[in-house]
């Protein structure tokens, strides 16, 4: 029935005089979201409006469902177009669009009534007038709330006439692109692809960085987390993927190093990797999937150490989350039930059975002065021969 829908956003709409970067950042989105489905799709926009219309068949579900993962969405609204007619043709229609959308009429309802367009005779509240007192007439069965109404038979008069009464919910935030790029940390856990997905909710570009450590981790870890990144992808569009192979750097830090500091100084490696990943493909920021507390890497005094060997800012977007918080937005986004599968990254198989959890900085700085003699050629060897998999939601 439906071949047009209304795109409805909010952020956006606050942004004065940039308004209208934020709309084509989204207009450009949609049509990205929308590259390999059926049909054919014309996205448009006025002031305050986007529009999403189509021209011949298409998948209403698949449509729908690629919608709801573009950032900056707040609802979509199927509709129906009218050419702008007489009140009386008009109510015939909205009692015709009624009936044919909702064969179950014990329902309750009101109408919301927009006229942009001065010139039409009716002001916007005889319509809701006029038009709620026709569909009574039509349909006997209909009770009015005007507060909490099942059905909200929404009219926009403007140059034409749209018709709608369903909002679904789009993920909100702002249109991928319009606030830079970033490197996400990415491993195989519940944390980091969740904080890859907040921080693309405001608009950030993202790719990724994953370390594997073969043989210790499986082709399987590494396919897990490009399956990951494949779910993320949906709301972010492609992601580069670059894939490190962390084995001889590990292995090196743990014949040279204390080994209850292992985990904090790979981790600074780590991020100077990602780091060099992120600068040579200008990014401005990394993304890690840090909560305090959660692990001996993430207390405060940790993160402080780990922090040291960044120039970027470092987003940890889960900083104050509890896991269930983050669980929760994990099955939110579909990543939760690959991320439990019993496939162990790096950094749990090189883990120390006690790991410090107050290093100091000074004591680690001292410490890696023992990886002086190899570990400038390893971490170029790691950068060298990374794998780069670009990652396609669909």
């Amino acid at each position: 029935m439906f071949s047009s829908f209304l795109i409805k956003y909010a952020e956006i709409g606050v942004k004065g005089k940039n308004r209208y970067i934020f709309e084509d950042a989204l207009v450009h989105q949609i049509k990205c979201a929308l590259k390999g489905c059926e049909g054919s799709f014309r996205v448009s926009k006025t002031p305050g409006r986007i529009f999403l219309d189509s021209g011949s068949d298409f998948d209403y579900d698949e449509v729908i469902d690629r919608l709801k993962h573009v950032f900056g969405i707040w609802g979509i609204c199927p509709m129906v177009r009218l050419e702008n007619m007489p009140p009386e043709e008009l109510y015939a229609e909205v009692i015709k669009y009624f009936g044919e959308t909702y064969p179950d009429r014990n329902k309750t309802f009101k109408v919301s009534a927009r006229r942009a367009n001065k010139s039409y005779p009716l002001d916007s509240m005889e319509l809701n007038a006029k038009v709620g007192e026709a569909l009574l007439k039509a349909y006997p069965e209909l009770k009015v709330d005007v507060h909490e109404p099942e059905i909200n038979v929404t009219v926009e008069v403007r140059e034409q006439i749209f018709l709608y009464s369903e909002m679904i919910p789009g993920p909100g935030g702002l249109p991928i692109g319009t606030n830079g790029k970033s490197m996400l940390l990415l491993s195989g856990g519940i944390d980091s692809p969740v904080a890859g997905w907040m921080i693309a909710k405001r608009g950030v570009k993202i790719d990724a960085v994953y370390f594997h450590a073969p043989p210790y981790t499986s082709e399987r870890a590494k396919q897990k987390v490009v399956d990951l990144a494949k779910y993320v992808s949906k709301y972010t569009g492609p992601i580069n993927l670059h894939v490190i192979n962390f084995t001889d750097i590990q292995l090196y830090i743990y014949e040279q190093c204390p080994h209850d500091e292992l985990t904090i100084i790979m981790r600074r490696y780590m991020m100077k990797l990602a780091e060099a990943i992120a600068i040579e493909n200008d990014c401005q920021g990394l993304i890690t999937g840090e909560s305090i507390g959660q692990v001996a890497s993430q207390t405060t005094h940790s993160l402080l150490v780990t922090n040291e060997v960044c120039t970027l800012p470092v987003f940890r977007p889960l900083i104050g989350f509890d896991k269930e918080d983050i669980v929760a937005i994990s099955k939110k986004i579909d990543t939760y039930e690959t991320s439990v599968l019993p496939f162990e990254d790096c950094c749990t198989i090189f883990v120390a059975k006690h790991p410090v959890t107050k290093p100091l900085l000074s004591a680690i700085k001292k410490h890696e002065t023992s990886l002086s003699e190899k570990i400038d050629e390893l971490f170029k060897t790691a950068l060298e021969t990374r794998e780069i998999i670009e990652v396609t939601p669909y």
